[in-house]
């Protein structure tokens, strides 16, 4: 995940994406009583029909009339919903957008059969099944991203029901001036095993940590387990500064965790966009040349 994206996932839970709802809680899926989702299944039913009544000699191919008919028909439909990606943004109406975007769920489903057919069940080692492949996978991670995007953003709005994210990391600030001050009377080692904790960046991890929220290498862990561990061996003049400054690393550790969580819900968010928009391109490349090759080379 690249540093902006980093920025984007540590942005202000007030900037989360909204859920695909309008004001009055419609799903975007069930867009005028499910008018695309009823043209896309007359679209399906329709290829399968004329699939089931045509009888190609010697077998279905992509080279029949039918193959090149339902060929036309997805390549158009893929065109469509790329140009709908790239405008989506310049869309200003809600439910302009949620016509559009019920338009490309349940047209962009609708090319699993359609291109299926299209194909005549006829695959090999070449760019025709290559463009087949890519439009499957952009289809899947389009189906990943519709699963994360109606049900994370809830997830993300409870999360921070108490606190934003600025307030925590500056929850997290004040824990920290409170350790320096709990470490004062430590001995040198304990003072050390403290500074790491202040030295860390709460936020530092790799695109792993981010998206399962596990941080093996957080220090502030790290210094509550090694401190607490030092307790019982501690002289009694230092047992209860020690539980002092643990006590102090526990409630960071807490904060810590929220924010963290906030972060992987963000990350699963907009990692499924680093896969779908290069996974598009690449498909667009490769039906591209398919279609080359279909027409000039055949």
């Amino acid at each position: 995940m690249t540093d902006q994206a980093a920025r984007a996932a540590g942005a202000d839970v007030r900037t989360a994406p909204r859920s695909f709802e309008t004001d009055t809680h419609q799903s975007f899926l069930a867009w005028r009583r499910f008018f695309w989702m009823k043209l896309a299944t007359v679209l399906i039913l329709g290829s399968v029909a004329l699939y089931a009544w045509h009888q190609p000699i010697p077998v279905a191919n992509g080279g029949t009339w039918l193959g090149y008919t339902l060929g036309t028909i997805a390549a158009l439909l893929i065109f469509w919903l790329t140009w709908f990606g790239w405008r989506k943004r310049s869309y200003t109406k809600a439910g302009r957008v949620q016509a559009y975007l019920s338009a490309h769920v349940y047209l962009g489903l609708s090319l699993i059969v359609v291109a299926t057919l299209h194909t005549g069940f006829q695959f090999g080692w070449n760019v025709h099944t290559l463009a087949y492949a890519l439009m499957m996978l952009v289809i899947a991670s389009g189906v990943y991203g519709m699963a994360v995007y109606a049900t994370l953003p809830k997830r993300l709005s409870e999360s921070s029901a108490e606190f934003t994210r600025a307030q925590m990391l500056a929850a997290v600030e004040k824990l920290d001036r409170q350790l320096q001050l709990a470490a004062q009377p430590l001995a040198v080692e304990e003072t050390r095993i403290v500074q790491r904790s202040l030295d860390d960046d709460p936020c530092r991890g790799g695109p792993f940590a981010r998206l399962s929220g596990n941080y093996p290498k957080c220090q502030t862990a790290r210094a509550r387990i090694a401190l607490s561990a030092r307790i019982d061996a501690a002289p009694d003049g230092q047992k209860q500064a020690i539980d002092a400054a643990v006590k102090v690393l526990q409630r960071k550790g807490a904060v810590l965790s929220r924010i963290r969580q906030q972060m992987r819900i963000r990350a699963l968010l907009e990692v499924w966009l680093y896969v779908h928009v290069p996974l598009t391109f690449a498909l667009i490349a490769a039906l591209a040349a398919h279609i080359v090759s279909v027409f000039f080379y055949w």
